[in-house]
């Protein structure tokens, strides 16, 4: 076991440093650099003082040896645009983004899940091909074309909601109460994009292993014994959690992707809102921590759903 989870955090750490790798090359090839994205009005001089100063002169070998041995030491580096560390652009936009990445990928196992053991015990019922019918157009649409109608209804239309930011402006003057209220009404659109889309690929993959589950041998026999019909869904369920534990591995860095654009539509100061910013200033520091962090994720995503997988299948721990 201690083999195995060293082995998992040695992939994990190679995942993340070859990503940061391709992504601080891609971005040092583009034409441009910090210094042109500062726009029109500077002098060719400053602009040279500026390439100077940052080291933007030297060649891409020599920038990226002193970015990975800042990065070896634990220094991620300065942030241009934003004027302070890394560290403390990422100590604002993470909490944010795992804030709204979480809740999403809670309301999207438990909908999903839920919503497909119902369709699986019932499946080719009309209401099973209804529900399949509805999941399968939320699961085509794109997060952020979701969003902006989301916006446009209950932001701009309605008015029910908020459309941008994560509190309003008078949030310092409100009572306790009222600001987790504000923090609350700020999130439900975010929330809503994402999720959604979320639990219709849950959905899905429920569905079909509680389908399969329910014919095994093991449904028959606790029929026959007289076990009632929701012990033996509940059992049925229980053997077709592996394909959905799996996918939820998988969904944490899909979450992330599309975070990006939510936050942006929502103006959510989060990491796929930071991550866009710093892309059109050229900021690289900010952005090759920003894959660090997606990498991270990834690689998190996948030994958690192992272990889980280890835990829920006694025979997926003995193999």
């Amino acid at each position: 076991m201690l083999r195995r989870a060293l082995l998992r955090m040695a992939q994990g750490a190679a995942v993340m440093v070859a990503a940061a790798t391709i992504a601080f090359l891609l971005l040092h090839l583009a034409p441009g650099d910090p210094a042109t994205a500062l726009g029109e009005g500077l002098s060719p001089e400053l602009r040279a003082t500026i390439r100077a100063q940052y080291g933007l002169d030297d060649s891409i070998a020599t920038q990226y040896w002193r970015w990975l041995q800042s990065l070896l030491r634990g220094d991620l580096g300065w942030s241009r645009a934003e004027h302070r560390s890394v560290a403390a652009v990422l100590a604002d936009a993470l909490p944010r983004s795992l804030m709204l990445m979480g809740c999403a990928l809670t309301v999207s196992l438990v909908g999903g899940m839920l919503i497909g053991a119902w369709q699986g015990a019932r499946a080719g019922s009309r209401a099973d091909r209804a529900t399949s019918m509805g999941l399968l157009i939320i699961y085509s649409i794109p997060e952020f074309w979701f969003a902006v109608m989301l916006m446009a209804v209950f932001a701009h239309h309605l008015r029910w909601l908020p459309a941008t930011g994560i509190t309003s402006d008078m949030y310092e003057y409100l009572t306790p109460g009222e600001q987790r209220l504000d923090r609350l009404r700020h999130l439900i659109l975010p929330l809503t994009s994402l999720s959604l889309i979320g639990v219709a690929v849950f959905a899905r993959y429920q569905r079909l292993a509680m389908q399969e589950s329910m014919t095994l041998p093991f449904v028959r026999t606790a029929r026959a014994k007289g076990l009632s019909e929701p012990a033996v869904r509940r059992e049925a369920w229980r053997a077709a959690l592996l394909p959905v534990i799996s996918i939820t591995g998988v969904m944490l860095p899909a979450l992330l992707t599309g975070a990006v654009f939510v936050e942006r539509v929502f103006s959510w100061p989060g990491m796929g809102y930071t991550m866009l910013r710093a892309i059109e200033a050229r900021d690289y520091p900010v952005v090759s921590a920003g894959v660090i962090f997606g990498s991270a994720a990834t690689a998190l995503g996948a030994a958690l759903a192992d272990i889980a997988r280890d835990f829920a299948d006694p025979r997926v721990r003995s193999a």
